[in-house]
């Protein structure tokens, strides 16, 4: 199947009791068995639920992986990878990341003598500089939030093979209509499904998914004994997202497009974080491995000053000030204050996360429209 096809009927069954052409949410917490251990494949909800592995078999088709879980959170399904690990071993990791797995990084798992190095993985030579025999996980993300940053997901695999460790990629800013990172090598791809996978900003969800069965057991027995599932009523909105995740990420790329465009040739605009300018500098990566650019773009305006940025910020009527991303609605951000804010500052300053950064996620609205209200806030 061609990916719009295979992203609507991913995990879709009729259900064999009624025929519903809807997976039907099945709000249970227990399951009645036939004799101790005799059941029909579901024991407890925690365990198992038929919505819930309608979509984790969805997942795993739209990433072209054998497996797949459904977590309560990205974060979730990030803390998942983690408890892979053991005390003692090493993660490189991108020094330009989503700020709420900074703080899962830095501020719990630092506590349990796992150890971090952060690294410009834009580079794959500083990745291999950075590697030991200590080192067990490599978590990038591409493009990166909030820079748009782009990692060579194939050269960075080939260095986490060379040295026996898992590569973990954050692919929720791509989403699986724009890139699939499992072709490329990638051992385990997380998605905070929250965004473009549920796509109406109604829902709180992760995912991950993967092609070797062990590794599928390892994460499945985490997923079951630390419980952080989640519940049908979420896996029904997911599952409904995904059917129209080709058309929409069809209009976050247009739109996108236009409006990266617009803002580079606005006098008031200093600089525009968008991969898909030819002259960036991850450019050719981001043409190799993906398919689009995508609706994620940054700018910072000529006049950086607090007052100004602030001005801005509130001045949008489309483009929504709140955090989050992927949905069908725009969102305007201020990362170092919101998605960013437990990054300390000399360290997002250092990464190039200036105070004044700005992000947008462009949602599907007429494109026009989202210029004329970008346009009369910033002046």
């Amino acid at each position: 199947m061609k990916l719009a096809t295979k992203l609507i009927h991913a995990g879709a069954e009729p259900d064999p009791s009624t025929g519903a052409i809807m997976t039907p949410i099945y709000q249970t917490s227990t399951y009645v068995q036939e004799a101790p251990g005799v059941n029909k494949g579901y024991e407890y909800a925690r365990s198992q639920n038929p919505t819930r592995k309608a979509l984790e078999d969805a997942y795993a088709i739209i990433e072209n992986g054998k497996y797949a879980l459904a977590f309560s959170s990205g974060v979730a399904a990030t803390d998942s990878v983690i408890k892979l690990l053991n005390p003692g071993d090493e993660v490189i990791a991108a020094n330009d990341m989503y700020g709420g797995s900074y703080r899962l990084f830095t501020k719990v798992w630092e506590r349990y003598n796992i150890k971090f190095v952060y690294v410009d993985t834009t580079d794959a030579a500083n990745v291999k500089a950075a590697v030991t025999a200590k080192t067990k996980l490599i978590w990038v993300e591409t493009p990166t939030n909030p820079l748009m940053n782009i990692t060579d997901i194939e050269a960075v695999a080939a260095i986490a093979k060379q040295a026996g460790a898992w590569l973990c990629v954050d692919n929720t800013f791509a989403s699986p209509y724009l890139q699939n990172p499992l072709d490329m090598g990638a051992d385990i791809v997380m998605h905070s499904a929250t965004k473009y996978l549920g796509g109406h900003s109604d829902v709180i969800q992760g995912c991950l998914m993967m092609n070797d069965k062990d590794l599928r057991e390892k994460l499945y027995f985490i997923q079951k004994s630390c419980g952080a599932v989640p519940g049908p009523q979420d896996c029904f909105l997911v599952l409904r997202g995904i059917k129209t995740l080709g058309i929409r990420m069809k209009a976050h790329c247009e739109n996108g497009e236009k409006i990266a465009h617009w803002l580079r040739n606005n006098s008031k605009v200093a600089k525009v974080y968008w991969p898909g300018f030819e002259d960036s500098a991850g450019y050719a990566v981001a043409k190799k491995q993906m398919r689009g650019f995508g609706g994620m773009i940054s700018f910072e305006l000529k006049d950086g000053s607090d007052a100004e940025v602030k001005r801005v910020l509130s001045s949008t009527h489309l483009f929504s000030l709140a955090e989050s991303l992927g949905g069908v609605e725009s969102l305007i951000n201020h990362p170092a204050t919101m998605t960013h804010a437990s990054i300390p500052r000399e360290e997002r300053i250092k990464n190039g996360l200036s105070d004044g950064l700005i992000r947008l996620s462009v949602g599907i609205e007429d494109a026009d429209d989202l210029i004329d209200d970008l346009d009369k806030a910033i002046g």
